[in-house]
């Protein structure tokens, strides 16, 4: 990992790859009790993120969530058509089940699911209509990659929209830091039961993320016209950047 000083908590390198490797396996251990921890940390205000970023999409779209996890955003994307990736096999098997189960239930065809990273998305190009990443972002191996691939396979005047920690600068990210060091990891303790509980490692996710700002200058240097990214209140705890692929 190099500085991250000048950033405010990004390192511009990127993650190495043994330290995204270990990320990797602490994102799956935390498959059983993803959803349980998340809406305890957040006082319930996931379900109202994941509806805020859902409304971006129209019926009839082609969708692509990009770090899928265990289906918890796209078992509720309706009358759409859904891609689902994750690197992780574990996820996916998880998010398959539960996803086409839902759709399953509302006479929906099933998604399609792929297994890959955000930086090298085996789709074509000009495909989806939108791109979600729903608190994946901050977990790209390379995060300037992961926008230029998304951008790839976005249809010219195509959106992204990005839901994932808040850091609006230096003072509120210490103000994290402080909560995911402390209440997080006692609810995740509790909910666990384990002292060595995967969520111990992922705080350190929050740590190394970078500012909005830095965000939103990454976004535009990348190509992607009407960049915006503000903190979702009440609770300051998240932030969503939405962003358009100019039309060609």
């Amino acid at each position: 990992m190099g500085s991250r000083e000048a950033t405010g908590g990004y390192d511009p390198s990127g993650i190495d790859l043994d330290a995204w490797t270990i990320l990797e396996a602490q994102l799956e251990a935390t498959i059983p009790n993803y959803d349980r921890v998340n809406k305890l940390m957040t006082f319930g205000q996931d379900k109202r993120w994941r509806r805020n970023v859902r409304n971006h999409a129209e019926p009839g779209m082609k969708v692509l969530e990009v770090g899928c996890g265990p289906g918890s955003f796209a078992e509720d994307l309706v009358g759409l058509e859904v891609t689902c990736l994750d690197p992780s096999p574990e996820m996916l098997k998880v998010a398959k089940k539960r996803v086409d189960s839902a759709r399953l239930a509302r006479g929906e065809p099933p998604a399609d699911y792929v297994e890959a990273i955000a930086e090298a998305i085996p789709l074509p190009d000009n495909t989806y209509d939108v791109v979600f990443c729903l608190f994946s972002f901050r977990d790209f191996q390379d995060k300037r990659k992961g926008l230029e691939e998304i951008y790839r396979v976005l249809k010219p005047g195509g959106r992204l929209v990005i839901c994932d920690a808040g850091k609006a600068n230096w003072l509120h990210g210490f103000a994290g830091r402080i909560w995911m060091a402390t209440v997080v990891q006692w609810i995740a303790r509790y909910v666990t039961k384990d002292k060595n509980h995967p969520w111990k490692g992922l705080a350190n996710t929050y740590s190394h993320y970078g500012t909005n700002g830095y965000y939103r200058a990454m976004i535009k240097d990348v190509g992607y016209e009407g960049v915006q990214g503000r903190l979702l209140l009440p609770f300051a705890m998240a932030s969503r950047f939405r962003a358009t692929k100019p039309k060609q």
